[in-house]
């Protein structure tokens, strides 16, 4: 694997259960209902994490936390991010940027972004201005709009640094 440089996509849905936490790019948003999922069903990281696995043609998420071991059951994803970066860094790569959107009609993301991206660059050991989150609804139409759940969508560049 000698490119200089790779570029992943990821996406990932979940659905809305009620009560739980809600947690987007690694942070609990204040909210009524959380996601349900093997682990904390945090949309956006996992797309992130198939976002950089995807770059390095590494599989997804699924091949390296599969839902059927109970190690990762409830696990918090900023983990799964971690555990999918080192994989990055041991082929000598390192995060050009990430691109992401959340889908989700309500709450409002807008207040959170910053601190998502402060958590996402920590583990990516990158600068927060290397990380984009957007967020959109859809409009009320498909089961987001509907308030049935929320996905993501995410983009790696990342950046071969060598010996």
């Amino acid at each position: 694997m000698n490119n200089s440089v790779r570029i992943g996509f990821g996406y990932d849905v979940h659905q809305f259960e009620d009560g739980g936490k809600l947690m987007l790019g690694g942070v609990e948003i204040p909210f009524g209902k959380g996601l349900k999922g093997h682990s904390d069903a945090d949309v956006l990281l996992h797309a992130i994490c198939d976002s950089i696995l995807g770059a390095l043609s590494l599989g997804d998420i699924g091949k390296h936390f599969p839902d059927t071991d109970r190690t990762y059951k409830n696990i918090d994803s900023k983990i799964l991010l971690k555990k999918s970066y080192e994989l990055v860094k041991s082929k000598k790569y390192v995060i050009g940027n990430i691109d992401s959107t959340i889908v989700i009609e309500r709450p409002k993301i807008a207040p959170h972004v910053e601190m998502m991206k402060s958590v996402i660059s920590g583990i990516l050991e990158c600068s927060d201005d290397q990380i984009s989150i957007k967020a959109t609804t859809s409009e009320k139409m498909g089961f987001v709009g509907n308030e049935q759940g929320v996905k993501a969508y995410a983009s790696a560049l990342l950046i071969f640094k060598g010996d």
